[in-house]
């Protein structure tokens, strides 16, 4: 076999359903297997995945082990040459994992692979392409300078050597995941990428960053910003740390102290945060479907403007995609052509009746069933 998707889930149902219906375009023309891991959701997602997708394989774990122990485990059961590790909240275009394995045998000495990442919006997520975060790196991003962190060496659309890539998207070899350990199931929730991506490169491998390659991740929509993810993010920060940079003493007394007071600004800036509801000025709905139109007006209670396709930028809209019509790789890259704040975007995923979103990682996604 030639490819294993592993996707840990918990509690995100509907991105799921988005993000299988993603993969499994993705996949159609490749000897593939797509592995589900459910984190002990309890709720539909098993259920779900078992209607609608009975080709994937799911594993039901009876308690949450967390991102790492729940990913090494779908490794386990993958039969895949290569393995690519995704978040539930993604969605990818058609050709993403086809140009992956042209472009994979082609790169120098390669260890993992990381794409483009989008958020919601169609903003550029930073976090695609970064650094070794050294405790002088982490020191300078917690004192609010990023140019170190951040792979600035190379553009979005670049592609090239970068040292850390995001958990949400990675791809890579399965005998090389193994032989590295897979990630570190000392940690809970982040930071696990951060490791594994660092211990590549330790190992005498490169990562690469494909910018290229554009695939939509929500982000966080299996994490309420609270303090437990402050608490599990900031101790992740810290095992990483001690495990790799011991050596750094005053540093990393410095980085220990800095880590605690930022985690209490930051308590106080996501206190501090505050979303307002939009007025959009049109809500447009890309589709041929009459129906469907129908259908959401009577939801809505607004006029919708049906349409082919949008070709001019647009402002303070929302705008549907139906992905019934448009490819993931056409409604990912209409998110990025009228990136705007004051646009909003749902995508309707293939025979399935609701439409999803999100446009901020503050708080999460929008779900509208359609009738």
């Amino acid at each position: 076999m030639k490819l294993s998707v592993i996707i840990l889930t918990y509690k995100v149902p509907h991105h799921l359903m988005l993000c299988l219906d993603s993969v499994s375009k993705a996949i159609e023309n490749l000897d593939a297997e797509i592995i589900v891991v459910d984190n002990n959701s309890e709720d539909v997602s098993s259920d779900l995945v078992k209607k609608n997708f009975p080709e994937v394989y799911i594993i039901k774990n009876e308690e949450n082990f967390g991102f790492s122990k729940g990913n090494n485990i779908g490794v386990e059961r993958s039969k895949g040459e290569y393995l690519c590790i995704l978040n539930p909240d993604t969605v990818v275009p058609e050709d993403c994992f086809t140009n992956l394995l042209e472009i994979y045998p082609n790169l120098k000495n390669p260890g993992a692979i990381g794409v483009q990442l989008i958020d919601g919006s169609g903003q550029f997520l930073e976090e695609s392409k970064r650094n070794i975060p050294t405790p002088k790196v982490a020191l300078k991003k917690i004192m609010g300078s990023c140019l170190s962190y951040y792979n600035n060496n190379l553009d979005q659309q670049d592609s090239g050597p970068t040292d850390i890539l995001v958990g949400a998207f990675m791809f890579m070899k399965r005998d090389q995941y193994i032989e590295i350990g897979g990630f570190d199931e000392d940690y809970f929730m982040y930071g696990e990428d951060i490791d594994l991506s660092y211990r590549i490169c330790k190992s005498g491998y490169q990562n690469y960053y494909i910018g290229s390659i554009k695939v939509l991740h929500f982000k966080g929509e299996s994490t309420t910003k609270d303090q437990l993810y402050l608490n599990r993010f900031f101790n992740a920060m810290f095992i990483f740390y001690k495990k790799h940079f011991r050596n750094y003493k005053n540093s990393f007394k410095l980085v220990k102290m800095s880590l605690k007071l930022t985690m209490a600004l930051e308590k106080m800036r996501l206190n501090s945060i505050k979303i307002k509801n939009q007025d959009f000025q049109n809500v447009y709905l890309i589709s041929k479907e009459e129906n469907l139109k129908t259908s959401i007006e009577q939801i809505f209670k607004h006029r919708i403007l049906l349409t082919d396709r949008i070709d001019i930028a647009v402002d303070n809209s929302f705008i549907i995609l139906d992905s019934d019509h448009l490819s993931y790789k056409e409604a990912i890259n209409t998110l990025i052509a009228l990136n705007s704040k004051n646009n909003a975007f749902r995508i309707k995923p293939r025979k399935h009746k609701f439409i999803i979103g999100s446009e901020s990682k503050y708080r999460k996604g929008e779900v509208i069933e359609l009738s």
